[in-house]
């Protein structure tokens, strides 16, 4: 366990520059990085701008621009932060993104300003997870004005595109060689530790018909009917999903919504084509290969027999599930421990029915735990809604908690 004394010189800085963290996470909500359409390479210009004006080194690691495109992109440029001490000691990677989903429509506070209101920070990625941007680099810059002798190195990951699965963030710096941490911490909520989450199917499904004149429709072959047996299909399913449980606790059952549909060309004409885009989100114990076989035998099934009917599946996303592992169990044991020093009670240890890019560390055999700043749920952060937000004393705990984690992983080498 860290020195007391360190500890409290830890929460006395973060106190003292807390006005300055919350500037510092202000200036990042106020450059949109919506994804789509993820134009994102400017906001790491900025950022890499503002952790070099405290002297760090940034690294930026632009994405070739063909294979951003590829992706459905527009730009990528990933960013990271090498704080080197003394050897001996492990490194910890701390890995946040900095995409986001569009805001919407429904806000009472404009989405990209940062507003501060009854101790709350109102914005786009105010909670998922610009906050982490600010309560990692803050952890990092409190640790170090200790002027400890600490053994290890810490890592700041600030990446991109988690939005579409994190193949082109993490995982494009974890397949260049780039890092190789020994521990990842990514973001959470302050009162949780995850340590599992659920895996990601996402589906395109193509429906080919033929256009006619809507005066003659059995001269075509309606797209939009065969869609329509096709969801049909996928929600009778739905009940059968909800009698499959996990022994995960957090995690509950599998779920499955089809988000988009596209198609057709005006009021009057049969629908040629519609695009149906589907997520089906699976639970650790479930084999992705075969949930993902049934539901192409599903979708076909449904519209066998029409005449003139295609059908193409093409899979968008495959995100694996994050499953507990063994080496997650000190970064457990110190989180758990300063979360209930710091906020005084105990952090429950949990899965989400979630998925994030944190995966991708553990697909590497990485331990990773999610923790950050936020409230005890999803809903109450109104995370990728409306009026997202983050109450401001999580922030600052959060940060404190993070510190100390680090000081405690660095222990053994802090004289």
């Amino acid at each position: 366990m860290p020195d007391s004394e360190l500890s409290r010189q830890l929460s006395s800085w973060i106190d003292q520059h807390f006005d300055e963290e919350v500037s510092f996470l202000q200036q990042l909500l106020r450059i949109p990085t919506d994804t789509p359409p993820g134009d994102n390479a400017p906001h790491a210009v900025a950022v890499a701008a503002l952790l070099s004006s405290w002297g760090w080194q940034v690294e930026q690691y632009a994405v070739p621009e063909q294979q951003v495109k590829d992706y459905g992109m527009q730009s990528i440029t990933n960013l990271i932060v090498r704080r080197q001490y003394r050897e001996g000691g492990p490194t910890v990677a701390l890995n946040a993104h900095g995409d986001v989903v569009p805001p919407g429509e429904g806000w009472s506070k404009p989405p990209y300003e940062g507003v501060i209101e009854n101790g709350r920070i109102y914005g786009r990625a105010a909670a998922v997870s610009k906050s982490d941007f600010a309560t990692y680099s803050f952890a990092v810059r409190a640790l170090e004005s200790l002027q400890a002798d600490l053994g290890g190195a810490v890592e700041l990951h600030f990446t991109y595109d988690e939005e579409f699965g994190g193949l082109l963030g993490p995982g494009w710096l974890l397949e260049q060689g780039l890092s190789k941490p020994d521990y990842v911490i990514a973001p959470g909520f302050s009162y949780q530790v995850v340590t599992a989450h659920n895996a990601c199917l996402q589906l395109e499904i193509t429906v080919h018909g033929k256009a006619t004149h809507g005066s003659m429709p059995e001269t075509g072959h309606d797209a939009l009917q065969a869609a329509t047996a096709i969801l049909q299909a996928i929600y009778e399913e739905v009940p059968r999903l909800r009698e499959i449980k996990s022994a995960v606790h957090g995690i509950g059952h599998p779920t499955m919504i089809v988000g988009r549909i596209d198609g057709g060309t005006n009021t009057n004409v049969v629908p040629g084509k519609v695009v149906l885009k589907m997520d089906r989100r699976m639970i650790p114990e479930e084999d992705p290969a075969a949930v993902e076989a049934r539901l192409r035998v599903l979708i076909e099934a449904a519209v066998e027999g029409m005449p003139g009917i295609r059908v193409e599946i093409k899979r968008l996303l495959l995100a694996q599930a994050l499953r507990p592992m063994p080496g997650q169990q000190v970064l457990l044991d110190s989180l758990l421990r300063n979360t209930s020093a710091v906020f005084g009670e105990a952090a429950e240890i949990c899965g989400s029915g979630l998925y994030t890019d944190a995966r991708l560390y553990g697909e590497r055999g990485i331990p990773v735990v999610l923790y950050g700043a936020g409230p005890r749920t999803l809903m109450e952060s109104a995370a990728k809604q409306a009026d997202e937000n983050l109450l401001l004393d999580d922030l600052r705990r959060a940060t404190k908690v993070v510190a100390m984690t680090l000081l405690d992983l660095f222990e053994g080498s802090a004289k």
